[in-house]
């Protein structure tokens, strides 16, 4: 599935909007629930909780970005 984020929205808020459930809580990079494993592309992270090992294929819905035009997720 292929979903687009538009501009001014989180990874997690165009997940959720299509029927994708992923846990959050904190909405702020701190709490870890919003998890998720990425694949492909280069994400831009912007926690406060990954460490640098975690960070080679984990990022948090809520606050990361991707520095390419697509950035593959393993849901």
């Amino acid at each position: 599935m292929e979903i687009d984020v538009p501009e001014g929205d989180t990874i997690l808020d165009a997940l959720q909007a299509h029927g994708i459930d992923v846990p959050s809580s904190c909405g702020g990079g701190v709490c870890g629930a919003c998890h998720v494993e990425w694949l492909a592309g280069r994400p831009i992270h912007r926690d406060r909780v990954l460490t640098p090992a975690q960070r080679e294929r984990t990022l948090m819905a809520r606050v990361a970005a991707s520095a390419d035009e697509r950035l593959t997720l393993d849901l």
